[in-house]
């Protein structure tokens, strides 16, 4: 059993806020054991359900330098660093037969969530694939999916864990925190959550029928609504691009993959507007 396991930050238990996020901000390194402790959680599961299975993690937050390699579960490989192909489930392309999404948010425009965003809560408002709005977990899931490995577990606050089920019926969630605002959470303590979530993954492994995550076809439509108008003009110049109304970026006929990866170079260049 190959199993992939993509770590967030903004879904880590007692993270809460933008200077916890942010890479250099005060709250950061201490958000970083929380987030290794919690991926670390995660591969005891797989390797108490397990002791033959093969473990890599993806480092999934920023640039994917947050982990603390030396923290980490030693039995687990460490993929970190960006740019990468598929970026937040880099490697879920190479023979994986299940994904864990460690971590996770809200999408970008849920009420009542924490650090709600879809890739970049700077640029984009939605993402829409042949009309479905998905957010981090459904785009991960569906990429997965694509490549199949099923998703089988998430974990994040309530608002992720709720939005998981929307996605991916029947899957397992682990809720670590109850949002209380965009930047305010009521969190179990560090170790109940690594505890929940090792006590969830092997009977995440074990349930065959879910996480098959959302099904599409080989070739897509995809839609972003980015923030500002202006933000559209580079946006255009990539071509086979669709202007579909005053911030709405187009693209037809796309594979899955390629339109994810094309979401996070959405993101960076109607940043530069």
């Amino acid at each position: 059993m190959r199993v992939l396991v993509s770590v967030d930050m903004e879904g880590i238990g007692g993270v809460v806020d933008r200077s916890d996020i942010a890479p250099g901000g005060p709250g950061w390194e201490r958000a970083r054991e929380l987030m290794t402790d919690e991926a670390s959680a995660a591969v005891r599961g797989v390797f108490a359900a397990s002791k033959e299975a093969e473990v890599t993690v993806c480092d999934s937050h920023a640039r994917g330098l947050n982990i603390l390699s030396d923290r980490l579960d030693p039995r687990a490989r460490l993929i970190r660093g960006t740019p990468r192909p598929l970026d937040m489930v880099a490697g879920v392309d190479r023979g994986f037969d299940a994904l864990l999404l460690v971590g996770y948010h809200g999408r970008a425009g849920l009420a009542d969530a924490v650090l709600p965003h879809t890739l970049s809560g700077r640029t984009i408002d939605s993402v829409r694939i042949n009309g479905t709005v998905l957010g981090e977990i459904g785009l991960s899931a569906a990429v997965a999916n694509r490549h199949g490995a099923r998703t089988v577990l998430v974990t994040g606050d309530d608002a992720a864990t709720e939005e998981a089920g929307d996605v991916l019926p029947g899957v397992m969630t682990v809720t670590v925190k109850r949002a209380l605002g965009v930047r305010a959470a009521d969190s179990v303590h560090p170790a109940v959550a690594c505890s929940l979530i090792e006590e969830a993954v092997p009977r995440a492994l074990a349930s065959a029928e879910v996480g098959i995550g959302p099904a599409f076809p080989s070739s897509v439509d995809l839609e972003v609504d980015v923030r500002l108008t202006e933000m559209m003009e580079r946006l255009l110049l990539i071509p086979g691009s669709q202007r579909r109304g005053p911030r709405t970026f187009g693209y037809p006929d796309i594979d899955l993959s390629t339109a994810y990866g094309l979401v996070g170079l959405v993101a960076d260049i109607a940043e530069i507007a």
